[in-house]
């Protein structure tokens, strides 16, 4: 990812250059070939991830401020947003999954029982417990499954038998997000979307990416 942002930055900065500056630059020295050399490499790794839709006078300022030490954005912001601007582009490449995901979100919301958090994520209470609340940094034993929305069961600690263990934050966003509301003792139904779930990666055979999902989780202690 480090690479990728030096790649944008100074392809797109070059591209600011003055086209009368640009026709004057030749490769007399082994120092001008080299940099010659990492300008063919970086564009061909941009062009073969398609970046596009990029504007140059954004990453002429960004570098211009770099060398300034005046940086709008630290480099973990930079690669937060650049890695939204690569699942965006393959979320279109996934829109039918997206878009199937979002219908049944839009729908589901619309049912008796289904409440809505801020960040997106459905549930609904099948039983109510009366125990404490997983914070954080607990370790819970939960049973349950997973579902797709076309119901199709792709994991279960039920027909295995055994539950699971496992801390707070060591799932899925939309996991840890219920977790920390749900009493021991309660079993809800979450209804998961991609951005909660495995966005863009997807998981398994039958979890494709952008994939909404569907868990029913019964929250049986925490574990000292």
């Amino acid at each position: 990812m480090k690479f990728l942002i030096i790649s944008l930055t100074f392809t797109l900065f070059f591209m600011e250059l003055d086209a009368q500056k640009l026709s004057k630059v030749t490769l007399k020295t082994y120092k001008d070939s080299v940099s010659y050399a990492f300008g063919i490499s970086i564009a061909e790794n941009l062009k073969s991830q398609n970046i596009d839709n990029i504007e140059p006078l954004a990453v002429a300022k960004a570098f211009d401020d770099f060398n300034k030490s005046q940086n709008t954005m630290n480099a973990e912001q930079a690669n937060t947003i650049i890695q939204k601007f690569f699942d965006d582009k393959e979320a279109e490449n996934h829109k039918e999954i997206v878009a199937e995901g979002e219908k049944f979100l839009a729908e589901n919301a619309k049912k008796d029982g289904v409440k809505k958090t801020a960040s997106g994520l459905q549930y609904k209470v099948l039983q109510t417990g009366n125990g404490a609340i997983p914070a954080a940094s607990d370790k819970v034993k939960v049973h349950y499954k997973g579902t797709l929305i076309n119901g199709t069961t792709f994991d279960s600690s039920y027909d295995r038998g055994q539950p699971a263990v496992f801390g707070v934050t060591q799932v899925i966003k939309g996991w840890t997000e219920a977790l920390q509301l749900m009493p021991v003792g309660s079993k809800w139904e979450l209804y998961i979307p991609y951005d909660l779930a495995y966005g863009s990666r997807g998981a398994g055979a039958d979890i494709k990416p952008f994939s909404t999902l569907i868990f029913e989780v019964e929250l049986l202690e925490i574990v000292k």
